[in-house]
């Protein structure tokens, strides 16, 4: 019972946690186009992007230590043997964390002058952004490591809280800076650094003191690459599929990014990025599942780590879904609700649109992945990923030179609609046969199916906003009607409902 609390508490706080962050990031990008102008958030757009593929240097590390940190707390590694493989770590991750911040350093001039299309903004406050930018990166980046120690100790909720205060200090804190300095690219990337260099010392910190003290070791721990051997081959294969997905998921914004002039782009990230809040239905759920059916599959659990991940499944299914379904119903309203820019809604709803239904079949299929996590067995995803790269890479790259982010949004849709229909159903007949249909029916289909239902009968009902509020008004009104269907078919919602009133009718009884 304590267990499935903790899990239960982790989840809804990491919940709050990405909404509050997402929410934070999001409503505040009209504000940096009205006050740094178009150019530079195509800038902020393009170090997003950045972070994104500086994730290829991981090499399947930061998963690694998450997973193995969960099999420490469940009793299978010896204390020794986890700090052995955390210092390893470590040194591996300062040392890719200097070449890959050195190697934007030096490349920061080519990028600027090469490959962006800057029309306004001096070259040199350009350069100058990137070279920031590259140490930013790379201490974000190594920030991995102990967030990962964290995460696989389960301590989510204080993660959460720092997660809100350090997105409220990049996010919002920023616009103290410029209004002190300067609403320029400089002052909006030196701040960011600062705010780097906080968030790597707080998790730091955090991580210190979930390891297990050297004076309670029965010997020294040493330096030696040692223990990673035995963990090679799993981290590789995270580290192929990781590559692999980043080509899949970045190549269409790193393409568009030397295409689009750098205003366009800053406004094309601008309906990625909305779209791409779906996403954070998936971060909460992930980061509390993954080290929970690591530890159950190593304890030998096999029912209760099912239960997890239908349960974990159900649930996104109901929240993603539903967003998914919102964005793409009502994506014109929505962005004329926050921007207040008739034109700018109407080019950018279409691409907002196809990247939201991409993003929620991406967030429920990505289950498949979390069982093959927790079994410690990548091959299925490996073999997927890789065959599905060598066809659909050269797709993203011709549509994107040819037809800009509409392409692009094709070929994203299309990606996930295909992993999610056929490969997902291949993983779960090889990992756990039997499964596949009633997860695919009961805990996803039924949702989604009740979840379209509702915005769909208000759209057909010819329903027009002309209001900056009404829209709003109407976009609300949507995720509810399309929350409420989905909660209609989820067997979980029901149960729990059930056994909420079963409860409270058996204490008023008593009470009596």
């Amino acid at each position: 019972m304590r267990s499935k609390l903790s899990l239960a508490h982790n989840i809804l706080a990491n919940y709050a946690s990405q909404i509050y962050v997402t929410a934070v990031g999001i409503l505040v990008l009209p504000l940096y186009i009205k006050y740094m102008g178009a150019e530079v958030y195509g800038l902020v757009g393009f170090f997003t992007m950045l972070q994104a593929w500086f994730v290829l240097l991981d090499f399947g590390l930061t998963p690694t230590i998450g997973r193995e940190t969960a099999r420490f707390h469940g009793g299978v590694m010896s204390t020794l043997a986890y700090r052995q493989l955390f210092r390893a770590l470590s040194l591996i991750f300062i040392g890719i964390a200097v070449i890959g911040g050195t190697g934007l350093w030096l490349l920061s001039g080519v990028i600027a002058t090469r490959w962006l299309n800057v029309t306004e903004l001096p070259l040199v406050e350009v350069v100058l952004a990137m070279k920031i930018m590259g140490i930013s990166v790379a201490l974000r980046w190594m920030g991995g490591l102990y967030r990962g120690v964290v995460t696989g100790a389960e301590r989510m909720v204080g993660l959460s809280i720092f997660n809100a205060l350090i997105a409220t200090l990049r996010f919002v804190a920023v616009f103290a800076s410029m209004w002190l300095f300067g609403f320029s690219a400089f002052v909006f990337f030196i701040h960011q650094l600062v705010i780097a260099l906080a968030e790597l010392l707080g998790l730091f910190l955090m991580s210190r003191r979930l390891l297990p003290t050297q004076v309670s070791l029965d010997q020294p721990v040493g330096w030696s690459f040692r223990p990673i051997k035995p963990l090679l081959k799993f981290a590789l294969t995270i580290a192929i599929t990781t590559s692999v997905w980043i080509l899949v998921t970045q190549t269409d914004k790193l393409v568009l990014s030397g295409f689009m002039p750098l205003e366009e782009y800053g406004y094309f990230t601008l309906a990625v990025l909305v779209a791409g809040g779906i996403l954070v239905i998936s971060g909460p759920i992930s980061s509390a599942i993954m080290p929970r059916l690591a530890k159950l599959h190593a304890e030998g659990k096999h029912d209760e780590m099912i239960k997890v991940y239908r349960n974990a499944t159900q649930l996104v299914s109901i929240i993603g879904g539903s967003a998914a379904i919102t964005l793409a119903t009502f994506a014109e309203p929505l962005l004329f609700a926050w921007t207040g820019d008739a034109q700018l809604a109407a080019k950018a709803a279409p691409i907002m649109r196809l990247y939201a239904i991409g993003n929620g079949l991406l967030v429920v299929g990505a289950f498949t992945y979390y069982l093959q996590y927790a079994k410690g067995n990548l091959r299925y995803h490996l073999i997927g990923n890789a065959g599905m790269a060598v066809v659909l890479i050269p797709s993203i790259v011709f549509a994107a030179m040819h037809f800009g982010g509409i392409g692009a949004g094709y070929v994203w849709l299309g990606i996930n609609a295909f992993s999610f229909l056929l490969w997902g159903a291949y993983i779960h007949h090889k990992l756990e046969p039997g499964l596949h249909l009633s997860w695919l029916f009961q805990d996803v289909a039924k949702i989604i199916l009740l979840a379209m239902l509702p915005p769909l009968i208000l759209v057909s009902l010819g329903v027009t906003a002309e209001t900056r509020l009404l829209s709003l008004a109407m976009v609300v009104m949507g995720g509810l009607v399309s929350i409420a269907g989905a909660l209609a078919g989820s067997t979980t919602w029901k149960s729990w409902m059930l056994g909420r009133f079963a409860c409270e009718s058996k204490i008023k009884n008593l009470q009596s």
